[in-house]
């Protein structure tokens, strides 16, 4: 479909929110001169007031024909002087695809590549070009894959997709504008008559009465009815513009595979899943782990942390390339599956460019630290730049040792609640010895069948549960002396690293401390040593 055919089908659907609202005030207008001119002038009254008050959103929707601001622009700007190499693989794809290249590109900290165009006149006549590529999915790219994406979004440029995005944001803009106002006035008649019928049953009840049950269902019947036309015609936009969404990600599929290699675009493909998931379980899992102490990565390493996950874990990576989404996020999804566009891409003929060399995509960039740095400025939150910069083994030592103790938090509670005290581990191995172990156990949380049951299926039940938060207990003990460390690992969870003999012997002792007939003595010789 031609920038033409598909501008004139935005417009049409622009169009199609006046026709409604023109359409729903001529329904209007229509009932008022039949009440004018057959009902009785009281209920006549009553018609011109609810269609005035139905009238009020559908003009203000068709009138408010400014859109609001675009998000500003984001990322750190970085120039042909500053990032020679980057600029020149930029400017060369968009001249092989036939269209103007960027005027700024900005690095941003996600697994992201993206274009935007500042429009004018609802992207009838260009404007500032802007590419956002993140220093994660340069992590996680070859340069190969790297120029695939790029010519995907310079694709973009070459189809008018940025301009033309401008006329179909002002439909979604009016149409979810109209429905927001229609649902407000709904709630707020729901919260008048709420409120009228609760002020009746007070006076009820302050008489000797019994209250009646709320009921608002009637109430805004009308401001909802009308919400749903332009919900309905809203659905409808949406499937109808995002179809064309989907062929414009295809269309620019095809532009990639023809300027980067039908291998390289399709392989870029696979990975984008693939990092994106990882990057999430990066953020959660490493990145932000010193959080709650206060601590981050060394300056840089918040985003450019993210290599080290990517070397470390290969085989996990691998498993999420082949298992590809094969079904859009949501219906309102831009963008096709997945699995479907690489089945496209995998059926092209060979083009004989399945060679190229795997350079990293980073290697583009004259100074990826350098330029990790500036990103981390701009994409953490002042609190988070406060925050004291700490190297990966101390952040995961420090972290780790703290989330040990406050999972163990609820057993020092219990053990004080018990036994007195400050529930401290020495306390803990006390009460064990004093046959009140159980007593303490059932203090700690429990779930729904451990709580029903009863005698020796209880005990089975807390055994466990104790047994972790003694262990808890026991490694923060450890990592206090600084007899243990919590060492970092990239390819698994962070672990325990105790002194020699220590690790092998402290799963017997830590059974026979939560034994029906328990014996601390093991553990206290652990300890001790």
């Amino acid at each position: 479909m031609g920038a033409s055919v598909r501008a004139l089908r935005a417009l049409l659907l622009l169009s199609g929110f006046y026709l409604l609202g023109i359409a729903l005030l001529a329904v209007l207008a229509g009932l008022d001169w039949a009440a004018a001119l057959w009902a009785p002038s009281s209920l006549a009254l009553k018609v011109y007031v609810v269609s005035a008050l139905l009238a009020v959103p559908v003009v203000r929707g068709m009138f408010m024909l400014r859109t609001p601001k675009g998000e500003a622009a984001h990322g750190v700007p970085v120039t042909g002087e500053q990032e020679p190499r980057l600029w020149q693989e930029v400017r060369e794809l968009a001249r092989q695809v036939g269209t103007r290249a960027p005027d700024e590109i900005r690095l941003t900290g996600d697994v992201n590549a993206a274009v935007a165009e500042e429009a004018r006149l609802l992207g009838l006549l260009g404007g500032t070009r802007r590419l956002y590529l993140g220093l994660p999915l340069m992590a996680g790219l070859t340069e190969a894959q790297l120029r695939a994406v790029l010519a995907h979004e310079m694709g973009h440029y070459g189809n008018s997709d940025t301009r033309l995005s401008a006329i179909t944001v002002r439909g979604r803009v009016q149409v979810a504008r109209t429905i927001a106002d229609f649902e407000e006035r709904a709630g707020g008649k729901v919260a008048k008559e709420r409120e009228r019928q609760e002020r009746k049953n007070a006076k009820k009840v302050a008489k000797g009465g019994k209250a009646k049950e709320v009921d608002t269902t009637g109430a805004g019947l009308t401001y909802r009815a009308m919400a749903r036309l332009y919900r309905a015609y809203g659905h409808f936009y949406l499937r109808a513009t995002l179809a064309g969404s989907r062929r414009q990600e295809l269309a620019a599929d095809l532009a990639a595979a023809r300027i980067a290699g039908r291998d390289a675009t399709a392989s870029a493909l696979r990975e984008l899943p693939a990092l994106d998931s990882a990057h999430r379980f990066y953020l959660d899992c490493y990145a932000t782990l010193g959080v709650d102490a206060g601590l981050l990565p060394p300056p840089g390493e918040v985003v450019g942390g993210f290599r080290h996950l990517l070397a470390a874990r290969t085989g996990e990576l691998a498993e999420l390339r082949r298992d590809l989404p094969d079904e859009p996020s949501s219906p309102y999804d831009s963008h096709p599956p997945i699995a479907e566009r690489v089945a496209r891409l995998e059926a092209l003929p060979d083009d004989g460019r399945a060679s190229e060399p795997a350079t990293p995509a980073l290697g583009l960039l004259a100074d990826p630290g350098t330029a990790m740095v500036a990103v981390e400025r701009t994409t953490l939150t002042p609190q988070a730049l406060r925050m004291r910069r700490v190297d990966w083994p101390e952040l995961v030592h420090t972290a780790m040792t703290g989330h040990s103790a406050r999972e163990a938090e609820p057993l020092r509670r219990a053990t004080a609640a018990v036994a007195g005290g400050d529930g401290s581990l020495d306390a803990l191995l006390n009460a064990l010895d004093l046959g009140v172990g159980w007593e303490i156990a059932d203090r700690l949380p429990k779930s729904e069948e451990a709580g029903a049951a009863k005698g020796r299926v209880a005990r089975e039940f807390a055994r466990p549960v104790l047994r972790r938060g003694l262990a808890r207990m026991v490694a923060g003990e450890l990592a206090d002396r600084g007899s243990a460390r919590w060492e970092l690992s990239w390819s698994r969870p962070a672990s325990l690293r105790m002194p020699p003999g220590l690790e092998d012997e402290l799963p017997a002792a830590l059974d026979a401390a939560v034994a029906d007939r328990p014996d601390t003595a093991p553990l206290r010789r652990l300890l001790a040593a």
